[in-house]
């Protein structure tokens, strides 16, 4: 932990990083928050030896590790900063111990990624992940490069659909698929109600993970919610755009009250 402020904010990297992701992000809090910085078993500078393949072939083994940490840093009230599937597993999270977290703000979150007609649109058909699945156990290198660039949906920034691509590199591919699973094929629908805790959704432009409709559909669904749409293309707005992800963060803690939660911030075009 670091920082000069007394509240905790946990950032929580996405499928496949480490927390490294949020250099050019979590910076910007030192001055008024604790930052917990952490990498999920199997990933980054974890213990690859705690990995266990069964444990973490659905979500609630990732779950278990946020958990942890809190308890472990004796945490409470803390804002949770998850990106992509780390949203949902705070959601998780918080529906298991609510008195951890204090708001719950989700990067690019989907509840689920399949498509599920004509009632929910995730963005993908099931034998597109099968089909994703199965490259990264015949082409995890291929995989890598491809799956990289498809995040981020812009050909303008090589260097950050490079740095993915090393952060997937450097990881066990086991761990990675099993990761995968995990994320690609979980519904959590039906835990959206049943959320206390107060969340902010940022809805990335042109994000082909979590499609625009994904980030309305959660703000209908998810009790005391709110959403920010961003001038971000893609589905990594911390490493592509941190500048904007650090004004949005910000606009939502100095900005919000208990009465006043229904912020619905569109991209500015001009």
């Amino acid at each position: 932990m670091r920082g000069k402020g007394k509240q905790p904010i946990i950032f929580a990297s996405g499928f496949g990083c480490d927390q490294t992701v949020w250099n050019h992000v979590s910076d910007s809090f030192e001055e008024d928050y604790q930052i917990i910085l952490f990498d999920y078993v199997g990933l980054g500078k974890s213990d690859l030896s705690a990995f266990n393949s069964t444990k973490y072939s659905h979500l609630s083994g990732y779950v278990q590790d946020v958990l942890d940490i809190c308890s472990t840093l004796e945490v409470k009230n803390a804002i949770f900063v998850g990106h992509s599937v780390s949203g949902m597993i705070g959601v998780l999270a918080s529906l298991q111990k609510p008195e951890y977290f204090s708001d719950l703000i989700m990067i690019g979150p989907s509840p689920r990624y399949l498509n599920d007609p004509p009632e929910y649109y995730g963005g993908f058909e099931k034998q597109d992940l099968l089909d994703l699945v199965n490259m990264m156990e015949k082409n995890y290198i291929g995989w890598a490069n491809m799956f990289s660039s498809t995040l981020l949906n812009t050909s303008d920034r090589k260097d950050v659909a490079n740095e993915l691509e090393d952060r997937f590199c450097s990881t066990d591919p086991a761990i990675t698929q099993a990761f995968a699973n995990a994320c690609f094929f979980a519904d959590n629908r039906k835990d959206l109600p049943l959320v206390t805790v107060p969340s902010h959704i940022l809805q990335c432009s042109e994000d082909v993970i979590a499609p625009r409709n994904v980030g309305e559909y959660l703000i209908e669904h998810l009790p005391n919610s709110t959403i920010s749409f961003m001038n971000a293309v893609g589905h990594c707005p911390h490493m592509t755009d941190p500048e904007e992800t650090v004004s949005v963060i910000r606009a939502y803690l100095c900005g919000k009250t208990k009465n006043d939660r229904q912020y619905l911030g569109e991209p500015n075009n001009g």
